[in-house]
């Protein structure tokens, strides 16, 4: 069966690894070749000492090619094989006695599926000059091969430099940008699996320098690995006909590193700071980010005010102050366009350097979705013009940040609109019980929406209390409705002076009666509509489980009525240690119309905590293990003997979180009511 071209020694450096077949597979695919090179030279294994620059700029392109191609038409995991060897003269004697070693067609040739029919097939091809005897890539000192295989044979790969739309991040370029990078590249089909590979000539004398991985990092410390992150990625300066090579060749691993670093910045001033370490001193001596701020409140996406400068970046860090000065006196003024081309505009004075006196500055609008999100400007001292091959680059970039910027602006509109629900949906004070002392720890899970859960304890009258601890199901605006409808209704019928078991009657049919009006809604909107256009909206049933109770001070303690509904158990700790369960447990509410619930009363003694959770706390998990598996919480509570309502929270709290190796996946919120 015949494979990429291989050395007849057994090679030192080989490299694999498997990707999901998503959008995300190229990203991951550049960083671990560019990892493997790096650990292999770091290792002084053999041959690494010809790797160049230029070697690892065009791997970058080609697995990006080549994966691209694999999750788009194929949509299956991948397998990503990297390979250094180098050519021995066993090696060469062995081309030269059997010319299959190294395929020499002369156009690039894609195999179609139905070559796989007799077990196993292969199509190469061969951009030329690997094989007439002239130029570097004849003398090459090894190959770098690299393979990415497929589960979905069936589907031939795209050999043409057209764009498909679909939903995919990130679009190839055709098999044509690998045939003119490789010195050969072809496809082996076996059965199940399309194998595509390439190789690279490795030369030169260059080793390649350790890098490290670009990741999304929070506040200033994101800020300082992203921007050493930034400055790895930026290209380094090169001069006349390296400057034009890498212009042509090393361009598209700029931009594919960079969509990379940008798009994991989820903070608009983050994004921007970024900008001007990718661009300064590589592409220009200064640059500088101006931001519209949006309108509050307006769903357009509608800006007040002026721009504000977001960032200022100079290759010399003491000109940065100077230079923001001058610019914040003169924005630049763009014409209204929908392009986010270049547009000349004034040097800012002497402000980037004394011997600086002139040179050529362009601006950028930042466009996004087609609204217009602000303005870069570059500017490199000494330059009448920027070089086309700069221009074209910068406006490419400056579409990346555009969309980095309207992400992120997009993330902090749906926190916002998440801050404010819950907000809206959580008491705005505890009350405070005469003879109890009460602790609540509440830690939202922020998974892009409300949380689940929710608590309350309020003054019902007549010398009551309520308090309450709920767990919706789902997250997000369907949680946020069941808390909405949920809350407000334990608080009046509670006020209205109902029992503990009468009103978790009334709460159930309340969510009965408003599944099936939503259902019934849903029927109707889908009767008007033909049938079509709806997408599915999942079911309407409102789940909830809920710990109401009631309580009553007395002379010498405090009389309570608790009852769970689908919810797990109060705990009551006595001073002594021992622990018990005060409730019983019952159906969830909002699933049986004839459901019928009890309660239970006990008091609570000077020195007696009562311990109410949520299933954040009992079904926290470390590997198969739950928190409360044996009794897990009991033992942990027992534990907390002779500690007051806060200490008693926070130990439970901690515990939680020391379960698991991860932070927790759920909401968490537990309540301490401790008798004084």
């Amino acid at each position: 069966m015949s494979r990429a071209p291989e050395a007849q020694t057994r090679p030192h450096t080989v490299a694999r690894t498997s990707l999901p077949g998503n959008p995300l597979a190229p990203g991951a695919a550049r960083r671990f070749v560019r990892a493997a090179l790096a650990e292999w030279t770091e290792r002084a294994l053999p041959g690494v000492e010809f790797i160049t620059d230029l070697l690892v700029g065009d791997a970058m392109v080609v697995v990006s090619e080549l994966v691209t191609n694999a999750v788009v038409h194929a949509g299956t995991d991948v397998e990503l094989l990297c390979r250094l060897d180098t050519c021995t003269e066993e090696f060469s004697a062995a081309v030269a006695v059997d010319p299959r070693t190294v395929p020499a067609s002369s156009a690039a040739v894609s195999a179609g599926p139905g070559s796989a029919s007799a077990g196993s097939a292969t199509a190469s091809a061969d951009p030329g000059p690997a094989s007439d005897g002239d130029g570097d890539r004849g003398s090459a000192a090894g190959v770098l091969v690299i393979e990415v295989s497929d589960h979905h044979p069936a589907r031939v790969v795209r050999d043409n430099g057209g764009e498909r739309v679909c939903d995919t991040v990130e679009y190839g370029r055709g098999l044509r940008l690998v045939s003119a990078l490789s010195d050969a590249w072809g496809i082996t089909y076996r059965t199940g699996i399309k194998t595509v590979w390439a190789q690279l000539p490795v030369g030169g004398v260059e080793g390649v320098a350790t890098v490290e991985e670009a990741e999304a990092y929070d506040g200033e410390h994101a800020l300082r690995r992203g921007q050493r992150a930034a400055e790895i990625l930026a290209p380094a300066p090169r001069r006349s006909v390296q400057d034009q090579d890498w212009r042509s060749r090393g361009v598209l691993s700029f931009l594919a590193e960079a969509s990379d670093l940008l798009a994991g910045q989820l903070d608009e001033d983050l994004v921007a700071a970024l900008t001007g370490q990718l661009l300064v001193p590589r592409l220009a001596d200064w640059c500088a980010v101006w931001l519209e701020d949006e309108a509050p409140g307006r769903s357009d996406g509608g800006v007040i005010g002026g721009p504000r400068l977001a960032r200022v970046w100079h290759g010399s860090e003491n000109r940065i102050e100077e230079l923001r000065r001058l610019l914040e006196k003169d924005p630049p003024e763009l014409p209204e366009s929908d392009r986010s081309g270049p547009v000349p505009v004034p040097w800012p004075g002497e402000a980037p350097g004394a011997q600086a006196a002139g040179g050529s500055a362009l601006a950028y609008r930042l466009i996004a979705g087609g609204r217009p999100l602000g303005t870069l400007v570059i500017g490199r001292a000494g330059l009448l013009r920027f070089p086309d091959e700069i221009t074209g680059l910068v406006e490419d970039l400056s579409r990346r940040v555009a969309l980095a910027i309207g992400a992120a602006r997009q993330y902090a509109r749906q926190a916002t609109i998440s801050r404010v629900l819950q907000r809206g949906l959580l008491p705005g004070a505890v009350a405070e019980i005469p003879g109890v002392r009460s602790a609540l720890v509440y830690e939202p899970c922020d998974k892009g929406g409300p949380s689940g859960d929710f608590y309350d304890l309020f003054p019902a009258g007549d010398g009551r209390w309520c308090f309450a601890l709920g767990d919706v199901q789902g997250k997000g605006p369907e949680a946020a409705v069941v808390i909405g409808l949920a809350r407000p209704w334990l608080r009046l019928l509670a006020r209205e002076g109902y029992e503990v078991p009468d009103v978790l009657d009334r709460l159930n049919q309340l969510l009965l009666d408003d599944a099936t009006e939503a259902s019934d809604a849903a029927a109707r909107a889908l009767v008007a509509a033909g049938g079509r256009g709806l997408a599915d909206e999942g079911p309407q049933n409102r789940f909830l489980s809920l710990l109401y109770g009631e309580l009553m001070p007395f002379d010498g303690g405090v009389r309570c009525t608790v009852a769970s509904a689908g919810h797990p158990l109060p705990l009551l700790l006595e001073p002594c240690g021992k622990v018990s369960e005060v409730a019983q447990p019952q159906t969830l509410l909002g699933v049986f119309e004839d459901a019928s619930y009890l309660s239970g009363t006990f008091e609570l003694r000077p020195g007696d905590s009562l311990l109410c959770v949520t299933d954040g706390v009992t079904e926290r998990r470390s590997g198969h293990r739950q928190f409360d598996d044996e009794d897990g919480l009991a033992a942990a509570l027992t534990g907390c003997a002779g500690l007051n309502a806060e200490l008693i929270a926070e130990r439970i709290r901690r515990l939680v979180h020391e379960f698991g190796g991860k932070p927790p996946e759920d909401d968490l919120a537990l309540l301490v009511l401790q008798a004084e």
